[in-house]
């Protein structure tokens, strides 16, 4: 087991670097074609490193506003956790003072939210069904009423239920959303001119312009798919919980722990 999650993480961690591997060998290739057939016809100048310096530089603009929003994003599963756990507190001391069958009905209904979540967060259930679902618990509130449970209570369980609502339309929304799409293009078409230039410009000694070839190459386009994926953390459909997605353990907490039959037979 302690092998299998070590490999698991060496592949998250260089999840990246593999898939643009072809890529920087494949153009190291051409390079040394290029070499080989006389096709190295410009040499290297001003106007090429500013090339280079001005594809970094668009990087690092895009890099900084995809981490703000990152971090940002970051909050979210454990917040949406916090609530569910509240929830799931407020109902749980309903039944007990009250021994109300609505909140023992209600902790069922958390019980299903949270797989629906899990479900949502990989496409696999649609946005306008979860939010359905969240209006649903109104359902509960109202018998909670009905039996004579203090109004503080049900207004901080709304408030909660607002809170869900809130973080599902914020993460929809990301995930709807690409940071910037034009600055995208810019800086892939600067990448692809960046390396097409390595290949043909004459760089004595060769080995040391075959190695600079693979590395710039390699670098640039490592960090643009690194953009490319921090711009969506909550990308689970495709590419489940890999490196730069978010972690679902808080919720997956839930999942797995929150076993309300026996916390309710207590």
């Amino acid at each position: 087991m302690k092998q299998k999650n070590f490999l698991k993480r060496i592949r998250l961690k260089w999840s990246i670097a593999i898939n643009i591997l072809p890529l920087a060998l494949l153009v190291t290739l051409l390079k040394f074609f290029a070499h080989s057939y006389g096709w190295e016809v410009m040499e290297l100048n001003a106007l090429f490193t500013s090339l280079v310096a001005g594809t970094i530089f668009l990087i690092g603009f895009l890099i900084s506003g995809v981490l703000s929003d990152y971090k940002e994003s970051e909050k979210i599963p454990s917040e949406l956790a916090a609530s569910l756990r509240s929830l799931f507190d407020d109902s749980y001391t309903i039944f007990k003072t009250k021994n109300a069958p609505a909140a023992e009905l209600f902790v069922e209904y958390q019980k299903s939210f949270v797989q629906s979540l899990i479900q949502w967060f990989y496409k696999e259930e649609r946005n306008k069904n979860m939010l359905e679902k969240i209006s649903r618990m109104n359902d509960y509130f109202v018998e909670f009423e009905k039996v004579g449970v203090q109004a503080a209570y049900i207004v901080k369980m709304k408030n909660e239920q607002a809170n869900l609502r809130k973080m599902i339309l914020r993460i929809d929304t990301i995930r709807a959303t690409d940071f910037v799409v034009t600055a995208y293009a810019i800086v892939e078409a600067m990448g692809f001119l960046t390396a097409f230039g390595l290949i043909i410009i004459n760089i004595e000694p060769f080995y040391a312009s075959l190695f600079l070839t693979l590395l710039i190459t390699f670098l640039i386009f490592y960090m643009v798919l690194l953009i490319k994926d921090l711009d969506n953390p909550f990308d689970y459909g495709r590419s489940g919980e890999s490196s730069t997605e978010i972690s679902l353990k808080p919720i997956r907490d839930l999942e797995t722990e929150y076993d309300v039959q026996l916390t309710l037979k207590q």
